[in-house]
């Protein structure tokens, strides 16, 4: 039960992530049929304990498509050769996807224009459907 630390004041038990080892697919020679070197990571995020209930709903929301219906963020690697790098890479990927989940978004203030601003509009638009009606068939 080692604890992987995500900010200073998150961190996961190992025990949390479930890790599956494949075949990858793509290039690689012989030695691509012969090993697992591709991971599938399987994190449920409803079951974890230490993350806040803001930062699940905010994942849930990053993760997409990536997130099952039960819950649970299945992350896939096969990039590299090496089933090592393969786990240490898509170990990073969650990390980094729990450190964007803890960024709170910043609220929208709704704005208008102002008054200065419409006139400008307005001016610019008359000048230009001026210029347009002038391009057209000269009468005397």
């Amino acid at each position: 039960m080692v604890a992987i630390p995500v900010t200073r004041s998150i961190s996961i038990d190992s025990d949390e992530l479930l890790e599956s080892f494949t075949r990858a697919g793509g290039p690689g020679g012989q030695h691509v049929n012969t090993t697992d070197s591709a991971v599938l990571l399987r994190f449920d995020v409803g079951a974890c304990p230490t993350l806040p209930d803001a930062v699940k709903t905010r994942l849930a929301v990053l993760a997409g498509s990536r997130l099952t219906r039960e819950g649970v963020l299945v992350l896939r690697s096969e990039g590299a050769r090496s089933q090592l790098l393969n786990r240490a890479e898509v170990r990073e990927r969650l990390i980094d996807m729990i450190r964007e989940a803890t960024i709170v978004p910043k609220r929208r203030r709704p704005t208008k224009p102002s008054k200065a601003a419409k006139t400008r509009r307005m001016e610019g638009k008359t000048k230009r459907g001026t210029v347009k009606s002038l391009r057209g068939r000269v009468t005397d």
